[in-house]
């Protein structure tokens, strides 16, 4: 009786110490095992929403109304000035995979942090002193609309933006990753609460998006590009601070080396072993158990990649075997993830050629309508993003407060919807998005061929905004959480930053799209996008993205279906103490 009762109490300190401290191989400010009480989840994400939310202020209010001072005040066509902004946009939100490589590998996520938005702050800076110092402005007077803008004011204008670009290389992916990592994904209430932190981050975002295109896009608009510039550069450097202080409460993860010749390793010693045969039995791949990290159980997708983890001999474990020759059964499912996730990547392209439109061509349609709410005051025609901002804050309480517990109970599963299906609701939205931006457009442009000086209310813009906003809490918010929560474990900074170049190719890709429309339309007669807005059928070129978005939908759904998601094998703490099992799931 007392051998039972002494095996019990040594239970119970083991629970105990399991709900005490944090065992996911983080560390605290000090190097030491994290006190699960005074850090991480809710205590910590506020340092980190602060910087976030001052950060996005800046580049919403830059994006979105980069295309009104690259046709107003450097005088750049519309064709020009729009691939000029996904140039810029692309190249912003591709550095993160340098960034997301280098934190991940080498630098940690928190240092990346701190150094790239110093990076960031430097280029706030620069795009200030472009405004203010008399030999750098746009113009030789005082006017706000050049005739001919100095062409050191361009220089330093673009390497200012540069700089803003190569700050958020560093900065983006490593920030979202880091305040992930405040959550314990083998405890189960912190667990369900880090799904609802890429909900909650997103909802901030938005906040952020309403500030910089209503209040910042006023001022640049209507009191002065310097003024605003000085503000965001003020704010930034009084969130750096902030999250610099909020260290004490912060989990840390350290970083693991290279995290991509891993993945090489698995290909090589599986092209080495390609002529053997692949057991039927998982236990007989080569393991090894992790001081750090989780196991991913075996799956039967790319099977050819197990070869990498046969033994090939009984005394092959005893010897010390080169990586490149044997790798774990981890490695190679990690290497499964990484290379089915490509197909994903692909296929959520169009959502971001859709949300490149919302920052060029509906900020130049706007620009086009009547934006006077009375007399005397003017929408600054980027502001209207602000209904996008608006439709995200409207549904993602809705989808984290009541569809999210309603298909649990439905389903009676922790997460409700998939990540994939919620994906796939956003690509649907951003169809629907295109079909209404082209009926607007022509309706517009019906008023204007006919010789109708009244202008259409810019509210007519509202609806295509708001549904953008809807689609992005699905689509966006579903992206983030799929590259943070499906890439190895060691991979997360890389992991947001595959989810950013996903925006950063959708740039490129539109731009593309543009020159090649321009090329066909232009030979036929009346080019799709021309000199200006009222000389070009936007219609068309919103339906042609419609109907191509449409056809993705359809290949995402079919790639959705047969899709496996990451098998891990975690030690899974409930909070009631009940004690600690192993479990094999499937997140």
């Amino acid at each position: 009786m007392e051998l039972e009762m002494g095996h019990e109490n040594t239970i119970t300190r083991e629970e105990t110490d399991q709900e005490k401290w944090v065992h996911d191989a983080s560390v605290d400010h000090r190097g030491n095992l994290p006190l699960r009480v005074s850090t991480g989840v809710w205590k910590a994400t506020p340092f980190i929403l602060t910087i976030e939310f001052s950060e996005r202020v800046s580049f919403f209010a830059i994006a979105t109304n980069l295309i009104t001072y690259l046709t107003r005040v450097i005088h750049q066509d519309l064709e020009t000035a729009v691939k000029n902004v996904n140039y810029w946009a692309g190249t912003t939100t591709l550095m993160p995979l340098i960034g997301g490589f280098a934190a991940d590998a080498y630098t940690g996520r928190f240092n990346m942090v701190l150094c790239s938005s110093l990076v960031y702050l430097m280029g706030l800076s620069l795009l200030t002193m472009s405004q203010f110092i008399p030999s750098l402005t746009p113009c030789k007077n005082n006017s706000k609309v050049c005739v001919e803008p100095r062409k050191a004011h361009e220089v330093v204008f673009f390497l200012a933006l540069y700089c803003i670009s190569l700050g958020t290389g560093g900065y983006k992916p490593c920030l979202q990753s880091f305040g992930a990592d405040q959550f314990d994904d083998d405890h189960s209430e912190e667990r369900k609460k880090k799904m609802s932190f890429f909900n909650w981050w997103n909802f901030s975002m938005c906040f952020a998006l309403l500030l910089g295109v209503t209040v910042v896009v006023y001022l640049q608009d209507y009191v002065g590009w310097g003024l605003a510039s000085l503000s965001l550069t003020i704010l930034m450097a009084l969130t750096i601070v902030a999250f610099y202080f909020g260290k004490p409460f912060y989990r840390f993860r350290s970083s693991e080396g290279n995290t991509l010749t891993p993945i090489l390793q698995v290909v090589v010693a599986a092209i080495r072993k390609r002529n053997l045969p692949v057991p039927s039995n998982p236990s007989l791949f080569y393991e090894v158990p992790k001081s750090q990290g989780r196991l991913l159980s075996h799956t039967n997708r790319l099977r050819c990649l197990d070869k990498a983890a046969i033994i090939e001999d009984k005394n092959e474990e005893q010897r010390d075997i080169k990586a490149w020759r044997l790798t774990t059964l981890t490695r190679v499912e990690e290497t499964k993830l990484i290379l089915n996730m490509i197909p994903i990547w692909l296929t959520s392209m169009t959502n971001g050629i859709c949300i490149a439109q919302s920052t060029t061509l509906f900020v130049k349609q706007a620009d086009a309508m009547k934006l006077n709410i009375t007399h005397s005051f003017k929408i600054p025609p980027a502001s209207l993003a602000a209904a996008g901002a608006v439709g995200t804050l409207i549904s993602v309480p809705i989808y984290d407060r009541i569809i999210v517990p309603f298909f649990r109970k439905l389903r009676r599963n922790e997460r409700g919807i998939s990540i994939l299906q919620r994906i796939g609701i956003g690509l649907a939205f951003s169809v629907l998005v295109m079909v209404v931006a082209a009926l607007v457009e022509k309706q517009r442009l019906g008023k204007v061929m006919s010789g109708n000086n009244e202008k259409m209310s810019v509210f007519w813009l509202v609806p295509q905004y708001l549904l953008l906003g809807f689609g992005d809490s699905f689509s966006l918010v579903g992206l983030q959480e799929y590259f943070y929560d499906q890439v190895p474990d060691s991979m997360r900074s890389f992991g947001i930053a595959l989810f950013l170049s996903v925006i950063g190719v959708a740039s490129f890709l539109s731009s593309f799209l543009i020159i090649i429309v321009d090329h066909v339309t232009g030979k036929n007669g009346k080019a799709w996008i021309g000199k200006d807005v009222n000389m070009s059928r936007l219609d068309k070129f919103y339906w042609f993205l419609a109907v191509l978005g449409a056809l993705n939908m359809c290949a995402f759904v079919l790639l959705a279906r047969r899709y496996t998601y990451k098998p891990v094998q975690r030690r899974v703490m409930e909070a009631d103490n009940k004690g600690v099992e192993d479990e094999a799931t499937r997140v």
